[in-house]
């Protein structure tokens, strides 16, 4: 798993300081709390990091939520890393070689395997250097 300091160093920029990371998907998308109780969603993938929740109940309801569920849990996207390069070891997770915050898409020879500490950092490093452009137009 990851240190909240690596997640603090990447995506402090943001306003976030991490004290509890709650989980993380095959993309190494994280759910993470706060010092002042809210929770945000790291998406590498989408060099994003951003309030989900204000409380731990509206946290549960995302529960609930079946658009939120699938995002999380990337079904589809999931088994086609899985098929295009084996299952996860422990220490690894999937990635998009180029984000799809700069154009990168969900295909087999845009995904690779990467230790979840330096996704988090790239993406975190990646996306200040980004900060202010429109990428998405």
């Amino acid at each position: 798993m990851i240190n909240v300091d690596d997640i603090n160093d990447a995506w402090g920029w943001v306003g976030l300081t991490a004290v509890e990371v709650l989980g993380s998907n095959a993309f190494g998308n994280l759910i993470i709390r706060d010092d002042e109780g809210r929770y945000w969603r790291l998406r590498p993938q989408d060099l994003c990091c951003e309030p989900v929740a204000d409380s731990r109940a509206a946290l549960d309801a995302l529960a609930y939520n079946q658009d939120f569920l699938n995002d999380w849990y990337m079904p589809e996207v999931v088994h086609l890393a899985e098929s295009t390069l084996g299952p996860l070891t422990e220490d690894r997770k999937y990635c998009l070689r180029i984000p799809s915050a700069l154009g990168g898409h969900y295909g087999r020879d845009n995904l690779a395997t990467v230790p979840l500490p330096e996704l988090i950092r790239f993406s975190g490093e990646g996306a200040q250097q980004f900060e202010g452009m429109q990428l998405w137009n």
